[in-house]
Order: C-alpha cells, then structure tokens, then sequence
C-alpha cells in the first residue's frame, strides 16, 4: 500500500535505502537532503522541488517525476533512463549532472541551466526545444539524439556528430561551432 504526502517540506535530512519506497508526495519541498543511499521502488514526486539535495549514485528506477525541479543539486551517476516515462517533466538550474544517464527519454523543453553534464548519455534522447544554458558539456553523448530546435548557445565542451544527431534548426554559438566539426578534423582559427 502506498503512503501519500502532500504539502511537506523535509530539511538536512539523510534517507536511507528504502525510507521512501511505496510513496507519493505531490508539492513537497526537500531542503540539504541527501538521498545518495536510495533504491527507489514505487515513489512519486509530483510538483515538489529538490534544493541543494545529494542524489549521488542513487537507484531511481522505479521513480515517477512530474514536474520534479532540482535546484543546486549533485546528481552524478544516476539512471535516468529507467524512471517511469508517464508524464516525465524535469528541470535543473545549478546542478552537477556528470556521468548520469537520459538514454531514450522525452527531455522536450527541458531547462538544463548553469549545469555541469559531463560525460552524460543523451543517446537516442529527444531533446527537442531543449534548453543548455551555461553548461560544461564536455564528452556528453549524443548519438541518435533528436535535438531539433535545442539551444546550445551559450554551453560549451560539447562534441556533436550532424550526422549521428538530428539538430535540424538548434542554436549554436559560432564560437562553439567547432563541436559540430570534430568528427572531420577540421580546425576553426578564431
């Protein structure tokens, strides 16, 4: 049977592996928690907000988001390929992201902002309308990613195959531009 939490705020709090598991908790607030340790079953986050919490290395594979914001968060290592696809909507402003994986999920629009998302997988991701905004995407993956519309503009480290990525009309910036032509060796003098 599933517990059901709605309208709680939750401060410098340690989780442990299944603390939260068989749980739904619509517009709750998590302040400095950390939830490093946890192998999500059945748990549900709806419209509630992550500030300043530690998901380093956590299991949330069986974790609904709808509407989940991560505000200066540490996500690193993280699956979020295996996370329930229904109605899966996230953003993140200030988070470290690195080595964590998007592979085949439906990121439309999503807000990636002022982030660290090194060596992430966004293979085979839709990342259409997609917003980086100011981030270190430095050997992020790519391959089979629809990123039609994204906008790169203001990122930077990134490494793009055109003809492995579909970025119909994205938005680079022309001093980044050199990200789409690695793969050809060719060399841009600024």
């Amino acid at each position: 049977m599933s517990n059901y939490v709605l309208d709680a705020t939750y401060q410098h709090l340690t989780y442990a592996t299944d603390d939260l598991n068989f749980t739904d908790f619509e517009r709750c607030t998590f302040s400095h928690c950390n939830f490093s340790a946890c192998t999500f079953l059945a748990v549900t986050f709806i419209d509630c907000t992550f500030t300043d919490c530690v998901f380093d290395g956590a299991k949330i594979n069986y974790v609904a988001l709808r509407t989940a914001a991560f505000i200066r968060c540490q996500i690193r290592e993280v699956n979020f390929s295996m996370c329930d696809k229904l109605i899966f909507e996230i953003s993140f402003n200030q988070c470290i992201l690195d080595f964590s994986k998007f592979y085949t999920l439906k990121l439309k629009a999503t807000p990636f902002l002022d982030c660290s998302l090194v060596a992430v997988d966004f293979m085979a991701a839709d990342l259409t309308e997609a917003i980086f905004d100011n981030c270190d995407l430095y050997r992020a993956e790519f391959a089979k990613a629809i990123a039609h519309k994204a906008d790169f503009r203001t990122s930077w480290n990134y490494t793009i195959d055109p003809e492995k990525t579909k970025i119909k009309k994205a938005m680079f910036s022309r001093a980044q531009v050199k990200g789409l032509l690695y793969r050809h060796e060719i060399q841009v003098a600024d």
